[in-house]
This record gives C-alpha cells, sequence and structure tokens, in this order.
C-alpha cells in the first residue's frame, strides 16, 4: 500500500509488437514471476492487472497483452485506445520484429493519447550471441522518438521489474492526485471482463 498521504494511480498499459518477441512472457515474469520456454501465441488480448507500490503513491496497472498476429491488428486500438502507457516490444535476434516496431510507434503517434509514455523493449537479451539488432540501434530510434529503451529477458527476468518501475514512476509523476476509474484492491468490480486474473 501507498503511505499515508500519496495518492492512487490506476492506469492502463498496453503491450504491442510482432508475434514471437516475448510480450507474454514479460508480463507472467512481472505478474507471476513465471516464465514458459513454450508460450502459446496470445489470441486477441489478455488482461492482467498488477499492483506497484512507490513511496510517492500505488499505481494499479490494468495490462493488456496484444496479440502479434497480423490478422488482429485491426483489434489494437480497441486497446491502446485511452492507455497511459505503451510498451513495444522487439526480439534482438529479428531485425523484421525492430522494423515492426517502428510501425508501431509510428501507429501509436498518430493515433493514440498525445500524453501516452512509450518503451521501446528489446528483448530476449538472454540470446545476445544471436543479435541482429545492435544495441545502438534501438537506443537511437528511441532518442529519435522521444521514447525509453531497456533491454530485457524474460527467461532471466533481466530488467523486467525494472521496466514496469520505471513506468510506475513516470505514471506517479504525471497523473493526477486522485484515483480514477475502480478503486484500487476492490476485485469485485472487474471480475467479469477478466481473462485470467493475477492481482498482487
Amino acid at each position: 500500500m501507498a503511505r499515508n498521504g500519496s495518492k492512487s494511480v490506476q492506469a492502463k498499459l498496453v503491450l504491442l509488437g510482432d508475434m514471437g518477441t516475448g510480450k507474454t512472457s514479460l508480463v507472467l515474469r512481472f505478474v507471476k514471476g513465471q516464465f514458459f520456454d513454450f508460450q502459446e501465441s496470445t489470441i486477441g488480448a489478455a488482461f492482467f492487472s498488477q499492483t506497484i507500490s512507490l513511496n510517492e503513491a500505488t499505481v494499479k496497472f490494468d495490462i493488456w497483452d496484444t496479440a502479434g498476429q497480423e490478422r488482429y491488428h485491426s483489434l489494437a486500438p480497441m486497446y491502446y485506445r485511452g492507455a497511459a502507457a505503451a510498451v513495444v516490444v522487439y526480439d534482438i535476434t529479428s531485425m523484421d520484429s525492430f522494423l515492426r516496431a517502428q510501425k508501431w510507434v509510428q501507429e501509436l503517434q498518430r493515433q493514440g493519447n498525445p500524453t501516452l509514455f512509450m518503451v521501446l523493449v528489446a528483448n530476449k537479451v538472454d540470446l545476445a550471441s544471436k543479435r541482429k539488432v545492435e544495441e545502438k540501434d534501438g537506443e537511437t530510434y528511441a532518442r529519435e522518438n522521444g521514447l525509453l529503451y531497456m533491454e530485457t529477458s524474460a527467461k532471466t527476468a533481466q530488467n523486467v521489474n525494472e521496466l514496469f518501475y520505471e513506468i510506475a514512476k513516470h505514471l506517479a509523476k504525471t497523473s493526477p492526485s486522485h484515483p480514477t476509474g475502480m478503486k484500487l484492491h476492490n476485485n469485485t468490480e472487474d471480475k467479469g471482463r477478466r481473462i485470467f486474473c493475477c492481482s498482487a
């Protein structure tokens, strides 16, 4: 829980990126501390929630993990509309996924919330020997587009919690000082729309 006098923030967070980049694995590692070598592809989108307590605020994330397959692309605006933060993920072993990530960033810049906080995530750094996208290329693209950049590994948990904490810290600073939406820790209000529940 947040300390007395600190604020509560509820924030919608969406993950976007090509199929197989590890979006679901990142969320499962963050929410449940789990990793599976063979993760089934997400169909449509999956919903998770997780709460982070900072000194200055309690941030509850409503996380939408979207499917990476092209046939689900038309559904994406439904999930990123109204989001406070977007995590665009690519696989460091796939140049195609990096190019696709750039298309997602462009789409969000065109259609998304102007105050949207975007993070470009280079995932699967545990496969550094197979790297096709250099770190400096990801960093440069992120810097030129005003994005936070992080390299992660869902498999080893490298930078996964740090990723979500950085987002939480940003939102705690920039969000209104009153709770929005549902009350924190009141799970009865949103059971109906969960695909599976994993509240902290």
